[in-house]
């Protein structure tokens, strides 16, 4: 009994392998995983050669040294498939969707913290910041955090804002007025369209 016990776990073990494939349905329909009975059939240059049984169009493919790709299969009663190299067409699709990857930018939203008694330079090296992150297309968000009895010179926060959105309006558009959210003043910019 302890022996069986020992086989039905070496038979399990055996067939895992099986389970990290992919799924047949995943699989490209290519050459012989292509079930139709008959396919119409286009040429590595693009014309076409008409309509012609799977197995015959699978072996002109190979005879010229291509793989058969279906093309589309839908909404029609014989299948389009075309005579091509695969593993090139695969490369040069992941080629592109890497490329556009590449390209896509999310916009994130960048934060610069100051005070309303900061000096002239360290303001302009905030300004600067924000003008690279708006050029770089992000959000930033200016914050001036507010202690103690600086809540009594809420004014002179939402001044400093004001001025912050003055001297970055050729980057950046404020989304609101600056405001007063409990401690903090508060400033959201957007990066103006089409300036990169």
């Amino acid at each position: 009994m302890f022996e069986a016990k020992q086989r039905k776990e070496v038979n399990l073990s055996k067939f895992d392998r099986f389970d990290k494939r992919p799924p047949y349905k995943d699989l490209p329909m290519i050459n012989e995983r292509i079930r139709a009975r008959e396919v119409r059939l286009i040429s590595e240059e693009g014309e076409m050669l008409g309509v012609l049984p799977t197995m015959q169009a699978v072996k002109i493919a190979k005879d010229k040294g291509y793989d058969l790709v279906l093309v589309s299969s839908q909404d029609q009663q014989v299948p389009v498939v075309k005579i091509m190299d695969y593993g090139k067409f695969k490369f040069e699709a992941e080629k592109k969707a890497r490329d556009a990857k590449k390209k896509q930018h999310v916009a994130d939203l960048k934060e610069i913290k100051m005070s309303y008694k900061i000096e002239s330079h360290d303001y302009l090296v905030n300004v600067k910041k924000a003008e690279k992150f708006l050029t770089h297309g992000d959000k930033v968000k200016v914050a001036i955090a507010l202690r103690g009895r600086e809540m009594e010179h809420r004014d002179l926060a939402i001044d400093l804002l004001n001025r912050f959105v003055k001297d970055t309006t050729q980057w950046g558009i404020p989304e609101k007025p600056p405001k007063l959210e409990g401690k903090t003043a508060l400033l959201v910019l957007n990066p103006v369209p089409h300036k990169k």
